[in-house]
């Protein structure tokens, strides 16, 4: 999702394809007491897992804490930042929340289709993005590198923990497949993982249980002009337009969207010093990289493992347009009555409403969690 640090289709390429064509070995599963309950939710995450802290590392709280959750893995993709920093932050959030037993696979370094000069010329044609992520953030374009640099100085710490081998597309069919009918598939950035995987096997969006994305944000012209440009763009689809529509044209047993509801509630001060009242070494690192934005992944990680939190929900066919023009990456959704079927849109439930103060008291729960002895 779009977290902003403080500081067409058939075509896809071959080498982008070519990359990821070979099915590494699984990683593990995270570790389970033989003794304890089975998980009764399965979840893959994947995640453009920017920081130190914000919405994107935040998201993993209520999975991570939850036992009655089983994390099969966190997948990497980039978007908010390039993914090799993506990667080593969620390795350092894991080894600082004790529970580095998950699962670090690394997904994507490119969208599908759009390159940083692409983007920057629809920017002269059709208007600036608010947030391009890797490419520029809430800034220009121009100085952005074409390539993913080498990794930077991490304030947090650079992880001991190495990632899983294997890349984040042959995981997710992996596990689907292992478990199937069961796993929740969790995409918090860009789908560009998601959309491999679907392509490199067209079983598994139906082997899964759901897929609940962060995105599908709709009607929001007025809110750019009126409100914040930011929080009214669609980021996950912007920045790679092709793999939302392979993702949303897959045939998952069910589809939910997060997006058009995401901004309702915010990580203010008054919340983070909720969280940081009881001291741990997550809480300090959550109040050391406090960033007051929407809970915007954290609030689609909630929805995935207890969907009794959505109040008010609406469905729809959806799809996102590849167009290339003004609208590219734009949401559009139809009643059943007119939905282009024949195009491979698909249902999607869009959550409208939340019961807010049930999400916050356990966002805050889940902040403050501390795993058991070992």
């Amino acid at each position: 999702m779009p977290s902003r640090s403080p500081a067409r289709l058939g075509s896809i390429r071959l080498g982008l394809a070519a990359a990821v064509l070979a099915f590494g070995p699984a990683a593990p599963a995270a570790a389970q007491d033989p003794a304890a309950e089975p998980p009764k939710v399965l979840v893959v995450m994947d995640n453009d897992f920017a920081g130190p802290g914000g919405t994107d590392m935040q998201a993993l709280l209520p999975l991570i804490s939850d036992p009655q959750v089983g994390v099969l893995g966190f997948t990497v993709v980039t978007g908010d930042g390039w993914e090799n920093e993506e990667a080593a932050r969620l390795l350092r959030f894991l080894e600082i929340a004790g529970r580095s037993d998950i699962p670090v696979v690394n997904g994507a370094t490119y969208p599908l289709m759009r390159t940083v000069p692409e983007m920057k010329s629809w920017e002269q044609r059709f208007g600036r993005i608010p947030w391009k992520g890797a490419w520029g953030g809430l800034g220009p374009i121009d100085k952005v590198p074409v390539q993913q640099p080498a990794l930077p100085h991490l304030d947090e710490g650079l992880p001991t923990t190495p990632p899983a081998s294997g890349l984040a597309a042959s995981f997710l069919i992996k596990q689907v497949h292992a478990h199937p009918h069961q796993v929740t598939v969790i995409a918090a950035g860009p789908l560009t993982d998601i959309a491999l995987a679907i392509r490199m096997d067209p079983s598994f969006a139906a082997d899964a249980k759901q897929l609940v994305f962060m995105g599908g944000l709709l009607d929001t012209s007025m809110q750019s002009v009126t409100g914040d440009a930011d929080f009214a763009s669609d980021f996950n689809l912007i920045f790679d337009p092709e793999a939302a529509h392979i993702a949303l044209t897959a045939p998952w047993p069910k589809i939910t969207a997060v997006g058009n509801v995401s901004n309702s509630v915010m990580m203010d001060r008054a919340l983070m010093d909720r969280v940081a009242a009881v001291k741990t070494p997550l809480t300090a690192y959550l109040s050391k990289y406090f960033n007051p934005l929407p809970l915007w992944d954290e609030m689609a990680a909630a929805i995935a493992v207890d969907p009794s939190l959505v109040t008010k929900s609406v469905d729809a066919f959806m799809d996102v347009d590849v167009s290339g023009g003004t609208d590219y990456g734009r949401a559009h959704i139809w009643p059943e009555a007119l939905a282009p079927k024949d195009m491979g849109v698909r249902a999607v439930t869009i959550v409208q409403d939340i019961d807010r103060t049930r999400f916050t008291d356990g966002f805050v729960k889940a902040a403050q969690w501390t795993p058991p002895p070992k």
